[in-house]
């Protein structure tokens, strides 16, 4: 699956394709991208710690090889330097390793996916609530989340839409979105799937005469 690279001309196409499908319906639609939905600080502690050990399993089986280094190195050499050597390397090795994992294509293969999915869904509710997705004067707001490093898009409609259109639509629409990202053309899929959300919600949630803009159109490129 190929990167996702934003640049200022890709927003404004997802800015007005959101624009252009709230034309008929008093529906809301929020698109967000974020580069990965948690920080996964325990599994990236645990794979340190287990590199960690690795590390001093080799210190040990090459331990006298490493003391004689050491004997020629230091006249004044004493047991203590080894141990002192052993125990400060090995924490450098786990706090390193621990930094490293910070990069995405590493931490796809660490976490579990399982737990992928479990987080994306939960930052997805979580912007749901911060966006004020779940606010629309109908009920009516859709989200359409990605997350780059799990891989997830998550689509959550509103109980109002909920109850009238069936879920396998809205499946539909995120196969959509992750076949675009698979090609590198992930903001051209995104645009087509926002129009299939509008053309969703005209048919059951056409426009009404006092109809305003609850939410904004752009698309949130989230932190954390």
């Amino acid at each position: 699956m190929s990167g996702i690279k934003i640049d200022e001309n890709k927003l404004k196409k997802i800015s007005n394709a959101v624009k252009k499908a709230e034309k008929k319906t008093s529906g809301e639609i929020v698109t967000a991208f974020i580069k990965r939905s948690d920080d996964y600080y325990f599994y990236r502690f645990v794979f340190s710690i287990i590199m960690g050990l690795i590390y001093y399993e080799i210190i040990l089986f090459s331990f006298d090889k490493l003391e004689s280094v050491m004997k020629s190195m230091l006249w004044d050499y004493d047991y203590i330097y080894m141990i002192n050597f052993i125990v400060f390397s090995m924490l450098l090795i786990i706090i390193l390793v621990f930094f490293f994992l910070k990069q995405n294509f590493i931490l796809r293969f660490i976490v579990l996916k399982r737990e992928k999915v479990r987080k994306v869904h939960q930052r997805a509710l979580r912007h749901f609530v911060e966006a004020g997705v779940y606010d629309t004067r109908d009920k009516t707001g859709i989200l359409i989340f990605i997350s780059e490093m799990e891989r997830r898009v998550e689509l959550i409609a509103d109980r109002g839409i909920n109850e009238k259109i069936e879920q396998n639509k809205w499946k539909e629409i995120v196969d959509n979105i992750i076949d675009g990202i698979k090609q590198g053309k992930w903001e051209e899929h995104l645009i087509e799937s926002i129009g299939m959300c509008g053309e969703l919600l005209e048919k059951h949630f056409p426009i009404k005469p006092d109809d305003t803009n609850e939410l904004k159109n752009e698309i949130d490129i989230l932190e954390k």
